[in-house]
């Protein structure tokens, strides 16, 4: 992160950070929401080999916008999040810091991440759920119950109220607060690892970046992936299971698989992980300079 802290950048290059996530990291996040919620029967393999062969089955039956479908989603949704997201991080930051020119703790990066996890994810949980309903829709299978974000929320409602419409919440801020916390922590961690001199972080290449935003992303992601599986099969059930609970889906995924089960899905989850954060936050650190250099007052 640039050093001296700025809420308000912050927010702008949070919601340039989003889009560039989106758009980097979105397939993979399609193969990844397919192999999670499709139940493993005891003794029988897998529908997809891999993420590769889950990739070319969506191609073959939808055709490549397929592998984009709702991510119309995201694009309304993920970029105001983030920039609420490292928003509430910079704000975090700031209210630790004693003198504009301290240099935070690890353990003080961690808190403002969790900070930032729990205010992001309690706006941003509808939108995952309604993402996660628009993506494991097969046009191939007949006429696809919603045909949009929009149709998807008033039927959701319709079902539900609100409460099915933040169906999954708890799951998902189970993933995302310590997740959000090791994100950060770990992307300070590798720029002062990389950095000339331990605290300028603009000497970082773009390359050192990309690695550092990687890097972060892999962490945060392997780390919440269990969750993440747990998520999706609640966002994801039929009206008839509304009363499922994280230990049900928990027990239900043990039951098929064990710890395996846990992780469905981590070859996509991780290459999305390292690419898309990679992609988001050399975008960030881009945007920040640009407002440095236009507005540094701001």
């Amino acid at each position: 992160m640039s050093k001296e802290i700025s809420p308000r950048k912050d927010f702008i290059a949070g919601y340039f950070g989003g889009v560039a996530i989106v758009v980097a990291g979105y397939p993979m996040d399609t193969i990844k929401v397919r192999i999670q919620t499709i139940p493993q029967i005891p003794g029988q393999p897998s529908p997809y080999r891999n993420m590769f062969d889950c990739g070319m089955h969506i191609i073959k039956r939808e055709s490549a916008r397929g592998l984009y479908k709702g991510m119309g989603v995201p694009l309304v949704i993920i970029p105001p999040m983030f920039a609420l997201w490292f928003f509430t991080f910079g704000i975090g930051k700031k209210l630790q810091q004693k003198s504009p020119q301290e240099q935070l703790s690890y353990f003080q990066v961690f808190k403002a991440g969790m900070l930032a996890g729990t205010v992001a994810t309690t706006f941003c949980s509808p939108g995952e759920r309604i993402k996660c309903l628009l993506q494991i829709q097969q046009e191939s299978s007949g006429k696809a119950k919603y045909q949009g974000p929009i149709d998807c929320l008033r039927k959701l409602y319709k079902e539900g109220g609100i409460r099915w419409i933040y169906r999954g919440t708890t799951a998902t801020f189970v993933r995302d607060i310590h997740g959000s916390g090791f994100y950060f922590m770990t992307y300070e961690f590798m720029q002062r690892l990389l950095s000339e001199d331990n605290k300028r972080y603009e000497s970082l290449s773009a390359t050192n970046t990309l690695l550092a935003g990687g890097v972060a992303g892999l962490v945060n992601w392997s780390l919440a992936l269990p969750a993440d599986v747990v998520k999706s099969r609640i966002q994801t059930a039929p009206i008839e299971n509304q009363n499922l609970r994280i230990k049900d889906v928990f027990k239900q995924l043990w039951k098929e698989g064990g710890i395996q089960a846990l992780y469905k899905g981590t070859t996509p989850v991780l290459t999305r992980a390292f690419v898309g954060n990679a992609a988001c936050l050399l975008t960030y650190e881009i945007i920040v300079r640009v407002l440095n250099a236009l507005l540094p007052n701001l």
